[in-house]
């Protein structure tokens, strides 16, 4: 019964908030964001940095690598024709990539909105290859986190940075 009231108040909590969420193309992510679509359809904004190019590359990448895959399916069904429409009035694709200071965030008007307007971010991004090249790793593991709390000391309304580790994501 604790667990349910406290899982309540987490929902409740991102009523109406900015989300950022990092590695937005991989595993738990795809699974983070669709279960935040489903339980909290009511936050404000969404915002997922995928590593593109640029904005299109990002919008085409969500559509293909997260959106068409089989864990939306429920959101799917619930949302029947409207489901295209519900996820793009939420969901902001972000080219971007965490390698980078400011998240490799080109365009200065959204880097900006984001920084005004996020409540939470989760970092989720990571290599998890054991077979990666060190500095692939580095950069992406250690450099990228580095990226992404010095992007978070930026956003004025910011409530909580979470960083799932690449040693609890396998």
């Amino acid at each position: 019964m604790a667990f349910q009231m406290e899982l309540g108040c987490i929902l409740q909590s991102l009523e109406h908030k900015s989300i950022l969420v990092t590695g937005s193309t991989g595993f738990l992510a795809k699974i983070f964001v669709e279960k935040l679509l489903r339980v909290q359809p009511h936050m404000k904004r969404l915002f997922l940095l995928i590593r593109a190019t640029n904005d299109e590359t990002a919008r085409q990448r969500l559509q293909n690598d997260v959106m068409e895959k089989e864990v939306f399916r429920i959101l799917r069904e619930k949302h029947g024709k409207d489901f295209c429409s519900f996820i793009w009035d939420k969901v902001t694709p972000v080219a971007g990539d965490i390698a980078c200071e400011n998240l490799g965030i080109e365009e200065k008007s959204i880097k900006e909105e984001m920084w005004r307007g996020i409540n939470v971010i989760v970092n989720v991004a990571a290599t998890t290859n054991f077979d990666e090249r060190y500095d692939v790793s580095l950069i992406t593991n250690t450099m990228g986190a580095k990226h992404v709390l010095e992007f978070a000391k930026k956003c004025v309304k910011l409530e909580i940075l979470l960083h799932v580790s690449p040693g609890e994501s396998i």
